[in-house]
């Protein structure tokens, strides 16, 4: 199959804590495929009853189905209940797969969203330029693509919402604090206890963000581009850099590529 006839595609990315859907026409755009509609689903068998609905009106069986998933057994049971509701073009994506050279000895332990993301930052980056591509989920990944298009590795942390949770289960005292999407920045100094904790939560990872970003850029020969994405990303990317983009779906436009990569293999 040709890319040009890939035809309505969903891009299915299965993270630890969300499992995110979007509808693409075709996998081609400029620079990047933009999704017609998105779904942002919990990782149960329950939420995925709310496919049918949101892919309407196309099928479950109508649409080709790529999938990059770090999570194996939301992923497994995912696929099992596509299958189950008639999807018969059905790929999970594996680094070998995907247009992206990794500069790494085991390439298949790398996650594939960290992967994927690196595809599409490759075709938002300039030519002689290299990237770092900020993740903020579940993990807070930082990750370089050098200019020669190669991912090279980068630094994994605990990301804000992650770190709440361990807060909470690990003190006595602590509460359950809510960080999941933050529509602004936080005060740096709190006046009570969930204040406080906000406050450590939020500046302590886009500090730890920044540095990570000024030492790998310390390695290369010229300022690299800088793309975030993942949900605290919005606050976050005008903290780090003047020059960082949000790009909120890079990851399912790193699938929509790989996708057409691979048809156009075949």
């Amino acid at each position: 199959m040709s890319a040009a006839g890939l035809g309505p595609l969903v891009a299915v990315d299965v993270g630890n804590s969300r499992v995110k859907l979007g509808l693409f026409a075709s996998a081609s755009g400029d620079p990047l495929p933009e999704p017609l509609s998105t779904l942002d689903l919990a990782p149960d068998d329950e939420a995925f009853a709310q496919i049918t609905a949101w892919l309407a009106p196309h099928t479950i069986e109508s649409v080709s189905w790529w999938v990059g998933s770090v999570q194996r057994a939301v992923g497994g049971r995912l696929i099992g209940w596509l299958r189950e509701h008639g999807a018969q073009r059905l790929t999970m994506l594996a680094s070998f797969d995907l247009p992206l050279a990794v500069r790494l000895a085991r390439p298949d332990k790398v996650g594939i969203d960290r992967l994927l993301s690196a595809v599409a930052a490759n075709h938002l980056r300039g030519t002689e330029d290299a990237a770092i591509v900020v993740d903020l989920g579940t993990a807070i990944t930082v990750d370089l693509v050098s200019t020669d298009g190669e991912f090279c590795g980068g630094a994994i942390m605990p990301g804000i919402a992650t770190s709440a949770r361990a807060m909470h289960e690990f003190t006595d005292l602590l509460p359950l604090v809510e960080m999941w999407k933050l529509s602004e920045p936080p005060s740096p100094l709190g006046t009570a206890t969930d204040e406080a904790m906000r406050a450590g939560l939020f500046w302590g990872a886009v500090g730890g963000a920044r540095e990570l970003i000024a030492r790998q850029t310390a390695e290369l020969k010229s300022s690299p581009r800088i793309f975030l994405t993942g949900g605290a990303a919005p606050t976050v990317a005008r903290l780090l850099s003047e020059t960082a983009v949000y790009v909120p779906h890079l990851t399912l436009a790193g699938i929509a590529i790989s996708a057409a990569h691979i048809s156009a293999q075949s």
